[in-house]
């Protein structure tokens, strides 16, 4: 059939992939247009170049994406060609300046798999060292395990050449030779010659041309035909192995997708209602371990579902608590008006309770914020969980549309009862403060520690030995040191009561920094001392201990300064009596507080655990079907998309496919017949400048032989040594090769070892005189092979015993 594009400059831009697949019927079909098929070859050649101009353009483009192309017909053999674009070097039309790469780069992809055979064809009126391909199928095939040489264009070599020393594998030796052949020339193709008379043609071309015809069994396209489907063969042999495992590791990973498919035949009447009620149970069961957790199908990349919401629980709520931290200055002042302003006209003596309450109630209030925040990204994370799930119901579009919508709907109406329940714990906690719990400190019991830590005190007398370290506890209402942090031994006690802080310059011989405490009544502080100083070792830690005794009421003394500037400092900041009772009030609020907040840290997972996962477990395991089913009739809700019925299809038939392949394999692991890989050929003697000649030349014989040539057949001339011949040559499997020398001297050597010759008449099959039966292709090389001249018959005596024995 002749349907592959031909004309002038580069004719194949994009790759072909032909399968030849025996049939009893003759058409072919694109994997672009499966549903039509081509019986006129013509319109196959016309869609090859208008599928490659959709891609390439019309002028000389190229594209590495294949074009793929099946014929059937009863007149070939099971073989799948890739047809490639011929090397070009300089770019014409739209291509690319490096076009050469390109295409290098594309011929390359496909040569380089190990599962491909490769067809190097180079045309016979252009030098071989050259060629191209050759060079090409050299880099990826060093051993010639895959490589099989073509020569064309024959019939066009000048005359008086030939391409002989070529095809005997002499000139560029290959493991498995040269296999020549006579394409339709350009006129016979516009003359719309026929191929059978081709075909004809070149066999007569074989037969009656004198460097040919003594090889024209091993010539032509048929020959060439047989060669790659038995190299195949082969190939395909040595690659059943690799090819089985490969097999077996895909049946297996469609394994697990397929036995769902099973399950659900198009012709059971009951299909449906079996799937639906599987995959509702499926939901809920993927739900609940996404939400509870489970051994199998475990995300190892990021956190999902139930670890997340868990997180929300304990990472992410107690961190919007923490970031409710109270501005101290600010506490400090409602505190300070809460307490004037429950005084009224008069003065108080006493610290009120009820501006402890007030201000309690107003941090209360401030939890609801995080705490609906923390149902929201619950609520959030939830609806991710169901969209996770419902991807296995994504074979029904409908029915994954309408479990997503009654299960979210139904999360979002436990969302409101949720936080109506939040907000129902916090009005609670309004409603009753209850200064009897256990955590609480109340008055009358020990003041609250507000830091404890080692302190020097730098000025005490030199009698005394100068500084001196103790252990310091600071309360809301005294600072006490002790002889060390056992606290058992008590030092003093210093009320803080009119104390204020200034700061100290660092001495000059001292590495500590100081800081002081004074009365500001004018009064000793410590015993005959006005100011106690106190150092630290670093700066860090004296700004530490400065703001603990800001929480404790003791500030520094520029800030009255500064404070009298300002209108609003002085309304609690000039009354030592006020500071204390806000100091007080101030750490009653907070030990309050803490304890709210971890009431409410503990009770919110658990509302929300009750009330809205829970609670949406049991509605997808008890109540989604009847939603379901009142939702849309069964048969709607179970229409399958377009695109998972066509996958289901591919699915099932990849898998039937993959297990009559192994079928297939094991078949002819057990039945086919395959021939030996040519050993590898012997090169070393091209090293010589007279192997490179056109025709051999005598040579003074030699009784050395070179490195690795294998003892001579006696013949006529030593000439230059046969190479094996390749694979598919002979009809069965070949014993070793015979090296055998055939040539034209008319003026032979004397032999190397003193024997007799057997003399064979020109066309007498050698076999009487031969001590093992030769293979077919040394019988027709010997038997119609023309003798060199009339009067002198053609010698082969056999190589020494021990060889052929």
């Amino acid at each position: 059939r002749d349907f592959l594009p031909r004309g002038s400059g580069i004719v194949t831009r994009r790759p072909l992939i032909l399968q030849l697949i025996f049939s009893k019927t003759e058409y072919a079909e694109f994997l672009h247009c499966k549903s039509k098929k081509f019986t006129d070859f013509d319109e196959v050649r016309q869609e090859i170049e208008a599928e490659t101009d959709r891609v390439t353009g019309t002028n000389k483009g190229i594209s590495p994406v294949p074009i793929n192309l099946r014929v059937y017909s009863p007149h070939v053999l099971n073989l799948t060609l890739i047809d490639l674009p011929g090397i070009t070097k300089v770019p014409v039309g739209d291509q690319p300046a490096d076009i050469e790469y390109q295409i290098k780069d594309m011929i390359l992809q496909f040569i380089s798999r190990e599962s491909s055979l490769i067809l190097a064809v180079t045309p016979a009126n252009m030098d071989l060292a050259n060629s191209d391909a050759l060079k090409l199928a050299k880099e990826v095939d060093p051993q010639g395990l895959r490589t099989i040489g073509v020569i064309t264009k024959l019939d066009l070599m000048d005359e008086g050449t030939d391409a002989r020393d070529v095809l005997e594998n002499k000139l560029l030796p290959l493991r498995r030779g040269y296999i020549g052949v006579v394409n339709r020339s350009q006129k016979d193709i516009e003359g719309k010659k026929d191929i059978r008379a081709a075909l004809a043609a070149e066999r007569k071309f074989f037969l009656s041309h004198p460097a040919y015809r003594h090889m024209a069994d091993r010539m032509g396209t048929p020959h060439l035909q047989k060669t790659l489907n038995q190299q195949l063969t082969n190939h395909i042999r040595e690659s059943l192995p690799a090819l089985r495992s490969k097999l077996q590791s895909q049946l297996l990973s469609l394994e697990k997708e397929v036995e769902e498919y099973k399950n659900f035949r198009p012709d059971d009447p009951t299909r449906k209602t079996k799937a639906l009620l599987q995959m509702v149970q499926q939901f809920g069961v993927d739900f609940e371990k996404r939400i509870e957790g489970s051994g199998d199908q475990v995300d190892t990349l990021e956190l999902s579902g139930g670890a997340r919401i868990n997180r929300i629980f304990h990472e992410r709520f107690p961190f919007e608590l923490v970031k409710m931290e109270f501005d101290e200055k600010d506490l400090r002042r409602e505190i300070s008006y809460a307490i004037k302003n429950i005084h009224g006209v008069r003065t108080g003596l006493f610290t009120p309770d009820m501006a402890f309450e007030a201000i309690v109630k107003k941090q209360i209030v401030k939890l609801k914020e995080p705490s609906l925040k923390c149902v929201d990204l619950v609520v959030s994370e939830l609806a991710t969980v169901i969209k996770k799930c419902a991807e296995k119901l994504s074979s029904y579009p409908r029915l994954r549309e309408e479990t997503e919508r009654i299960v979210t709907t139904y999360i979002r109406e436990r969302e409101g009862r949720t936080k109506d329940q939040i907000l129902l714990l916090i009005d609670i906690e309004q409603s009753y403060i209850n200064t009897n719990h256990e955590d609480f400190i109340v008055a009358g019991r020990a003041a609250p520690v507000i830091r404890r830590g080692w302190l020097t005190i730098n000025n005490i007398s030199l009698m005394k030995g100068g500084s001196k370290e103790y252990w310091f506890v600071l309360t809301a209402e005294s600072l006490s040191w002790y002889k060390d942090e056992e606290e058992k031994e008590k030092k003093y006690m210093l009320p803080l009561d009119n104390l204020k802080i200034r700061d100290v310059e660092k001495g000059f011989m001292s590495n500590k920094h100081v800081f002081a405490i004074f009365n500001t009544e004018q009064r000793n502080v410590y015993k005959d001392l006005r100011q106690i100083e106190l150092a630290c070792d670093s700066q860090e830690d004296v700004d530490s201990w400065k703001a603990s005794f800001l929480r404790a009421g003791v500030y520094p003394e520029k800030d009255q300064a500064e404070n009298e500037d300002g209108a609003q400092e002085n309304t609690f900041s000039m009354d030592p009596q006020l500071e204390r009772q806000v100091e007080t009030i101030r750490n009653l609020v907070d030990s309050y507080v803490a304890i709210i907040n971890k009431s409410i840290r503990d009770l919110m997972p658990k509302t929300i655990m009750h009330l809205m996962i829970n609670n949406t477990k049991a509605f997808i395991h008890h109540e989604l079907l009847a939603y379901l089913y009142s939702s849309a009739d069964q048969s709607s809700l179970m229409e399958e998309s377009a695109d998972q019925a066509q996958r289901r299809d591919d699915m099932l038939r990849m898998y039937h496919a993959l297990k009559e392949a192994l079928n297939i394999i094991g078949d002819i692991s057990t039945s086919t017949v395959s021939t030996p890989v040519p050993p590898p050929v012997d090169d070393t003697w091209l090293q010589s400048p007279s192997s490179h000649s056109p025709t051999p030349q005598r040579r003074p014989v030699s009784s050395v032989h070179p490195p690795g040539r294998p003892p001579a057949v006696r013949g006529p001339t030593p000439g230059p040594p046969m190479i094996p011949l390749p694979v598919g040559t002979a009809t069965s499997s070949l014993p070793p090769p015979i090296p055998v020398f055939a040539n034209n001297d008319l003026f032979p050597a004397p032999p190397q070892i003193p024997s007799r010759p057997v003399r064979i008449p020109p066309g007498i099959p050698p076999g009487p005189y031969c001590r093992l039966p030769l293979p077919t292709c040394l019988y027709s090389l010997c038997s119609r092979r023309p003798p060199a001249a009339p009067s002198r018959p053609t010698i082969i005596r056999p190589a020494e015993p021990s060889l052929l024995d």
